[in-house]
Order: C-alpha cells, then sequence, then structure tokens
C-alpha cells in the first residue's frame, strides 16, 4: 500500500458488503488499484510494461535480494502476504521465475488483479490463495516453505499493518526456510514504526533486521533474516550492481540507505521507562 492520493477512479468490480471493493483508475500510462472511496493507492502497473515494479516502495520490496547471494537468485518459493495490485507476484513469476504463492484476504482483488493487472491463472509455479494471512502462516503445513516472505497488509483506511504483533510475526519466523529473508511494508515516518521493527527484532534477533529510509511517500521497508549472515558493504554494492543489470531495478542506492536497526536506547519519561526511538 503506497502513500500516495488516488486518481479519480473510473472501474468497480462486483461489491460484496463484507469486504471493500476493489477500485481502479488510469493516470498517465499507469493504472492503479484502490479499495472502497479512500484515497490510498493499493497498488499500481505501468500498462505498456506490466511485469516491471512501478512503485518506488514495492521496488525496495525487493531488496531481500541483497541479502542473498546471486546463485541463490536462481529459484526458490516466494510468498506475498497482501496481494495488492500483483506487482510483486507478477514480478517473482515472470521475471524471477520462482514458485510463488500470494494469500490475499479479498476475492475482489484477486478478481481484479486477474482481469486489470495481467496476473495469470494458477499454474505449476503460481498458487493464489484466498486466505488470512495469519491463518495461512499459522497453519503447520506452510512453515519452513518459504526462501522469502514479502508483507504488506493494509486495509482500506490505511491506518496501519493489519498484521503487526510478535506472534505473527513467530508464525511469519516459522514459514521461512533457513537463510530466508522477510521484507516488510510499514510507515516510515508513523511515531509507530520502531515499535513494529523492534517486534520483528524481538522474533528474528538482533543484528538480523535492517531498515530501508522511507520513500518520499512515507513507505520504509524491513528486511528481517532468518539465520542470514549480512554481507558486508561491499559485497551488497556489488549484489545491488548485479540487481540492476539483471532485474533492471535501481538497486545500488538501497545500499546507502540500508542500515542494521540500531540498538535501543532508554530514556526515563513521566516516570515510565520508554525506548527512544532512534
Amino acid at each position: 500500500m503506497d502513500l500516495v492520493n488516488a486518481r479519480p477512479r473510473k472501474k468497480k468490480t462486483p461489491p460484496d458488503a463484507s469486504l471493500p471493493s476493489a477500485t481502479l483508475s488510469e493516470f498517465d500510462g499507469v493504472r492503479y488499484l484502490h479499495l472502497g472511496d479512500t484515497p490510498w493507492v493499493q497498488g499500481a502497473m505501468r500498462i505498456r510494461k506490466p511485469q516491471m515494479l512501478e512503485l518506488d516502495y514495492v521496488q525496495r520490496m525487493m531488496a531481500w535480494l541483497l541479502l542473498k547471494p546471486p546463485a541463490a537468485w536462481a529459484q526458490g518459493h516466494a510468498v506475498q502476504l497482501g496481494l495488492g495490485a500483483a506487482a510483486l507476484t507478477r514480478f517473482s513469476h515472470h521475471v524471477l521465475r520462482w514458485r510463488s504463492t500470494a494469500v490475499e484476504l479479498n476475492p475482489q482483488v484477486v478478481a481484479a488483479c486477474r482481469q486489470w493487472f495481467h496476473l495469470p491463472p494458477n499454474d505449476e509455479r503460481l498458487n493464489v490463495v484466498v486466505a488470512d494471512a495469519r491463518a495461512w502462516v499459522e497453519d503447520t503445513l506452510n512453515w519452513d516453505s518459504a526462501d522469502v516472505l514479502q508483507v504488506d497488509l493494509y486495509d482500506h483506511e490505511a491506518a496501519g499493518p493489519v498484521l503487526d504483533d510478535e506472534d505473527f510475526y513467530r508464525a511469519c519466523h516459522a514459514v521461512l526456510t533457513e537463510g530466508g529473508v522477510m521484507a516488510v511494508n510499514l510507515f516510515g515516518r508513523s511515531a509507530k514504526f520502531m515499535k513494529s521493527a523492534r517486534r520483528i527484532e524481538a522474533v528474528f534477533g538482533v543484528g538480523q533486521v535492517w531498515k530501508i529510509s522511507p520513500t518520499a511517500e512515507g513507505n520504509a521497508i524491513v528486511l528481517a533474516g532468518k539465520g542470514v549472515d549480512g554481507p558486508e558493504r561491499d559485497e551488497l554494492q556489488r549484489r545491488a550492481e548485479a540487481v540492476r543489470e539483471r532485474f533492471q531495478l535501481p538497486a545500488p542506492p538501497w545500499v546507502r540507505w540500508m542500515r542494521v536497526l540500531p540498538a535501543p536506547r532508554s530514556v526515563v519519561v513521566a516516570d515510565d521507562a520508554e525506548e527512544l526511538m532512534t
């Protein structure tokens, strides 16, 4: 979910009283997905380049590539929690050529992506599941199955992540294979950002969580590794250049914006100990 204002909406999927409708708009060659009548953009696709990643924060959701050696880019299983406009799912399926699973609660979003956002039907490498993300990650049948887990779970009100507690992140950790990486979209300019990042750190461990500076719209990506040996800066830069060459993603600046989550400091406020948001 991107923090940008919506264009006037022009198409809707059939309504469902229990969930917001999937709403579409187009502007300057880009098609946008919205939920209901809110001004938030849930995803976007450049119509003439449907396999490429259009939004800045969605591109940065691919920064997990920097935490894996290039030899590991050849194959794997990528899971997306929250389909959005299917950008990450299309990219992992068509560009990476990985086995891909997308978990989306709203069937209207799946229908809109199939009709308007070039999401192909399920096949031997693609499985789009209409399900609750928490239930899916808590299902032990899905544990130790994903090499990459991309989490972008916002509702139509966009007040914050729909799932953002330690139990949820603990289940996400269980879904990952050893050496796997989770990428989470958070609001980088929100006071809640560091609290969310610390919840992730409490599960994945100190030194296993990286943050990327917010985009102009305020989205910040957090990366969390399951037993990842973080590469040195020079190696990160080499991998970033390889990502740019192989996948046409603007990866080199990510290295400058990417930092291991700093150790917490404490201050006393009104007789209560609170973490200083560093």
